[in-house]
């Protein structure tokens, strides 16, 4: 159902006390955010602060207690996960959710498959348009990995990649499915330093590049200082702080409940 938001046209997403109860433990609590087109957006907080929560509310992969959640005008509060992604907002996992056996080009295509619902007719039939579509995806899949690093591996199976490897894999999947909004679910985790810092330079180069907005979630805390214009802290499933990154981090109820806990 559209929403009226034409004083605020260049507002992406707009979620409203959003809240999700397990059996009576609130894993978040009237959660805000209202993201502006091109904007990265840090989410950082101790483990069971309810990040990831966030993550599955705003995806369809969980049905919310209360709250609204609005996408380019579009009330997405109640829509099945497919209705969202198709919509423009794609996402990584914090586990990482790889067709293991499957090529590394072939997760890609398989993406690109998912955004344009070829008709299961023209599969079966083979037609003619289907083939030259299935050569264009091609091409752009091998484009996408060339740009994460990963076009030696493009037909080698996703599961004989290193772990940061499946990670830089795992984005470009989601790069695949042309999102307007791109959630990634702590993609440095397990990652050595230079892999990190790589990892910081493609989402930076994946902004610029594909113009889109990013949500972080991240225990790493240069990349986020990094890449992030605005940080939130959550806690508890509550907001504790948000602002600029440089801001919060002196935050001292962010120093107490996380930051200081960070070497």
């Amino acid at each position: 159902m559209p929403v009226d938001m034409s004083q605020s046209s260049h507002v992406l997403l707009e979620v409203k006390n959003l809240s999700k109860s397990f059996r009576g433990l609130m894993a978040l609590q009237n959660y805000n955010v209202q993201l502006t087109e091109g904007e990265i957006l840090g989410i950082i907080g101790p483990n069971g602060a309810g990040k990831s929560t966030v993550f599955n509310l705003l995806t369809g992969h969980l049905n919310l207690t209360k709250g609204s959640i609005v996408f380019r005008n579009i009330d997405i509060t109640h829509a099945a996960p497919e209705e969202i992604a198709g919509l423009g907002i794609g996402r990584t996992f914090q586990n990482i959710r790889l067709f293991g056996s499957m090529s590394c080009i072939g997760n890609v295509i398989a993406a690109m498959q998912m955004k344009e619902r070829q008709s299961l007719l023209g599969a079966i039939l083979n037609l003619s348009h289907f083939r030259e579509q299935e050569k264009r995806f091609a091409m752009q899949a091998r484009t996408l990995l060339a740009l994460f690093n990963l076009q030696e591996h493009a037909d080698s199976p996703a599961l004989s990649l290193s772990y940061g490897d499946q990670r830089r894999l795992e984005i470009v999947r989601a790069v695949a499915l042309k999102p307007r909004l791109l959630l990634l679910d702590e993609p440095t985790a397990g990652m050595n330093p230079h892999e990190s810092a790589e990892v910081i330079n493609l989402i930076k180069r994946i902004h610029d590049e594909y113009h889109l907005t990013i949500i972080i979630i991240e225990h790493n805390m240069p990349l986020v200082m990094k890449v992030c214009s605005r940080l939130q802290v959550l806690n508890y499933g509550e907001i504790i702080a948000e602002g600029k990154p440089e801001n919060v981090r002196n935050d001292p109820r962010v120093i107490e409940s996380y930051l200081g806990r960070v070497g």
